[in-house]
């Protein structure tokens, strides 16, 4: 490739990438309504130790995503933990710009080598489908307890009685079914694939998710339940800073359906935040009338889980040589 064009791709492209994303999360923020109120109960927030847990609970989060990455990558390119955490970051930043996070892909991929960039890519969403299947399970477990009047009364969802009607219990279930299926017979998707003609080309892309056993699948699991346990942490103690006082086993049960909700909702990073507010005071409102704090709770969460990490990677993209010498 000219030396010239390289040139233009590792030094503009990096800090014009940058600039992009500091200035999409800028205007993200200062849209948001009663900005003032939010931003001053967490300027209070930040006096209490519940916050600063859940801040050093960021890097747990990330920290096992990274680790589940490096598994993930293990057949193709080894990675070391902190390589892997520099790459999950990498990923997050561009995922801010992207429909349900699926620019994850194009940042991870900065790291790998270029000769296995498009598998890694099929292995990458692996480990999406791993913490969507847990998210999954959660959610039905919580929908199916909260039907069953267990630590919560389902007369409180009186007005949404279609969350816990038959159909969407059972369309959970069959969600959850299948993507434990798909994950357990992963030869299966590339089996099929291979027979079909005009996909043909892209097996030997995929053929690789075979190399994950179910020994290494298990680990992947695992971690993306605890990774799944340290959301509900951070959302728990957050709602106890903000002064949004519910009880532990109901926040949780909550926080089962609200994941469940994010998960299957469309949304983009200039959308993300809104649907959060919008779906948490839902929730939450049915047991507080603490709006605002429940409000500066979802602010919370997404500034540290998702605006502090992407604004972190945008710096590390800025050292990141896309172009690689062939």
């Amino acid at each position: 490739m000219n030396k010239n064009i390289k040139l233009i791709v590792n030094y503009l492209l990096g800090p014009l990438l940058f600039v992009l994303l500091s200035w999409s999360l800028y205007r993200q923020i200062i849209r948001q309504e009663d900005l003032g109120t939010r931003w001053l109960e967490i300027r209070m927030s930040w006096k209490r130790p519940g916050f600063w847990m859940v801040f050093a609970l960021m890097f747990i989060n990330w920290g096992i995503e990274a680790r589940k990455w490096q598994l993930l990558m293990k057949p193709l390119q080894k990675f070391s933990l902190a390589g892997a955490f520099k790459a999950v970051l990498a990923g997050c930043s561009i995922t801010m710009l992207t429909p349900n996070r699926i620019g994850e892909y194009g940042g991870r991929i900065m790291y790998v080598n270029e000769a296995y960039r498009l598998r890694a890519i099929s292995l990458t969403i692996l480990g999406s489908m791993a913490q969507l299947t847990i998210t999954m399970i959660m959610g039905t477990i919580g929908l199916i307890m909260i039907r069953a009047g267990r630590i919560i009364e389902a007369d409180r969802f009186a007005g949404y009685s279609w969350m816990l009607g038959n159909t969407l219990i059972l369309i959970s279930l069959i969600v959850t079914v299948i993507l434990l299926l798909l994950l357990i017979r992963m030869h299966f998707i590339v089996s099929v694939v291979s027979r079909i003609g005009f996909l043909k080309n892209i097996v030997k892309h995929i053929v690789v998710v075979e190399e994950v056993g179910g020994k290494q699948l298990l680990r992947i699991l695992n971690l993306s339940f605890f990774r799944y346990m340290v959301f509900i942490l951070q959302y728990i103690l957050l709602l106890k800073v903000m002064e949004v006082n519910i009880a532990y086993p109901v926040s949780f049960l909550l926080l089962t359906l609200f994941y469940l909700v994010m998960a299957v909702a469309p949304t983009a990073g200039f959308t993300e935040l809104p649907v959060r507010a919008i779906a948490s005071v839902a929730l939450f409102n049915l047991f507080s009338t603490n709006i605002i704090g429940i409000q500066a709770a979802a602010f919370g969460i997404w500034l540290i889980n998702l605006v502090i990490p992407a604004v972190l990677g945008s710096l590390l993209i800025l050292g990141i040589k896309i172009m690689k010498e062939r």
